[in-house]
């Protein structure tokens, strides 16, 4: 018995502590502590789910690795060797890249390992590898998502 108060009496104390100590709250200070995704290189266009108004900063890094020409593997900056030809989602950039747009119909622009950029447009930001047939690639990039607001932000 005497165990067994010794038991709740600890129980209340800490019960007591808990209530009663300064409670910290951490939060995030930078948007890309929130947001981490992975782009899959056999997926057409991907939302990031991240909003991005005109003349926000956004900064997109990028690193993984996805297949993008049989048997050879390589990061978001696209393939050393083969170029992009007219007909990819980028024309006349590098194959196999990482590229992004904002909004359904937007500016297709490539990111790469790394890009910084002030939005010149508004809407969910979107990323996809540079390539026309999507089923024979595999893999995947891992991305971080920067979005400062600036003063020149426009909803």
């Amino acid at each position: 018995m005497r165990k067994i108060v010794l038991l709740a009496g600890a129980v209340a104390v800490l019960v007591t502590l808990t209530q009663t100590a300064p409670r910290n709250l951490t939060v995030s200070r930078s948007h890309s502590d929130l947001i981490a995704k992975r782009i899959y290189a056999y997926r057409d266009w991907q939302s990031t789910g991240v909003r991005i108004d005109q003349g926000d900063l956004v900064e997109i890094e990028a690193e993984g690795e996805w297949l993008y020409t049989p048997d050879e593997f390589h990061g978001p900056g696209g393939h050393p060797i083969y170029p992009a030809p007219g007909f990819y989602p980028i024309g006349e950039g590098t194959g196999g890249a990482l590229i992004g747009r904002i909004g359904e119909t937007g500016f297709r622009f490539v990111v790469g390992k790394r890009v910084n950029m002030q939005a010149t447009q508004h809407g969910i930001l979107y990323l996809r590898i540079n390539d026309d047939i999507l089923s024979d690639n595999d893999g995947w990039v891992a991305v971080r998502i920067d979005v400062t607001e600036t003063e020149d932000s426009l909803p």
